[in-house]
């Protein structure tokens, strides 16, 4: 990264709500429409990021008194119910957008190179490269990436990667009337950041916190963090977001070691089974004694041998003594007797 790394601080404490932001980013980028009617839930007509939603404010009704924005309607007494009748309500409103992380899990699990990280510390897809194989849309902390339907690639924030080759701020910082977005270097960024919230906890605002900006967190810090006036919940963001790679390095050992033992357990057994293929047969021993034995099993018998067959051998007749002649040819102890004919 030979550039200074560059980002976004939003300040939600100064949105309007305008959408400003959302059509100057589609303007920029040529991203086609993707919702011309309300959700019903509030005045937010795009719902959530997405492959043609890079930039998307959010409007959160909040019964909460104690708030930037107070709308004083009809009076503050309770209805029927004991519940408040919307006289002391608040707008919490948002410009969400890409995070940029500092640990991208989509750049980790991009096969094909589409994901690349700039020389300004941005993470950007490439269009031409993408196959739409959609391995970054699981692996991203905050549901940003989408695919488009129309042709399954994916597509997100770029942080308007071609302005700044010019020398130029992104185009929704540019349209933004209150300041609520705004672009610079990473580092000074933070520290305005910092003291924005100092100045609001004096002022009051004990709600008001910062998310994204802690570079020890659990995805290093991201290049597009926010000052919140309530928890991270309600606007959407995970609590505590982690790179979803993070345990990949371990998985990979534990997968090796698992494979190693595998090959290991087929080696020891394949060299068992040849030890038992290559053993003498039962009645025949080894070493120096075993050939003798084997050897005088073999040998022929000078002189007939009185024997008396066991009970598993063949009946036939038995000679009365050595000498006395048989039908039956008799030869060294241990063997079978095979009758002669006569």
């Amino acid at each position: 990264m030979s550039e200074e790394r560059v980002g976004f601080f939003t300040d939600t404490s100064v949105c309007i709500g305008c959408k400003a932001c959302e059509v100057a980013c589609k303007e920029w980028n040529a991203i086609p429409e993707d919702g011309l009617s309300l959700t019903g839930m509030s005045y937010d007509n795009t719902e959530a990021l997405g492959a043609s939603t890079w930039r998307h404010v959010a409007f959160i009704e909040q019964p909460k008194p104690d708030g930037r924005t107070e709308l004083p309607l009809a009076g503050s007494e309770s209805d029927e119910r004991g519940e408040p009748d919307g006289g002391d309500m608040r707008w919490l409103m948002s410009s969400d957008v890409c995070k940029h992380c500092t640990h991208a899990a989509c750049l980790d699990v991009c096969p094909t190179g589409a994901l690349f990280r700039t020389e300004f510390g941005t993470v950007v897809v490439q269009e031409d490269v993408c196959n739409g194989c959609g391995y970054c849309v699981p692996a991203c902390p905050y549901g940003v990436i989408e695919q488009r339907p129309a042709d399954g690639r994916v597509f997100k924030c770029t942080l308007c990667y071609d302005r700044l080759g010019a020398g130029q701020e992104p185009a929704c910082a540019k349209a933004c009337p209150t300041e609520s977005i705004q672009f610079g270097p990473l580092d000074e960024l933070r520290e305005r950041a910092a003291q924005r919230v100092d100045r609001l906890h004096e002022q009051g605002v004990a709600d008001a916190q910062l998310y994204g900006h802690d570079p020890d967190d659990g995805v290093g810090g991201d290049g597009a963090f926010f000052l919140l006036l309530d928890r991270p919940e309600v606007y959407g963001l995970p609590p505590d977001p982690v790179v979803t790679t993070r345990d990949l390095p371990t998985m990979w050992k534990h997968a090796g070691a698992a494979a190693l033992s595998l090959l290991g357990g087929l080696a020891v057994g394949f060299a068992a089974a040849g030890r038992s293929r290559r053993r003498p047969p039962p009645g025949r021993g080894n070493g120096a004694a075993g050939v003798v034995r084997n050897a005088w099993s073999r040998a022929p018998s000078s002189t007939p041998t009185t024997a008396v067959p066991s009970s598993s051998r063949r009946p036939g007749p038995r000679p009365t003594s050595p000498g006395t002649s048989s039908s039956a040819d008799w030869r060294a102890p241990g063997r079978r007797w095979r009758p002669v004919p006569s």
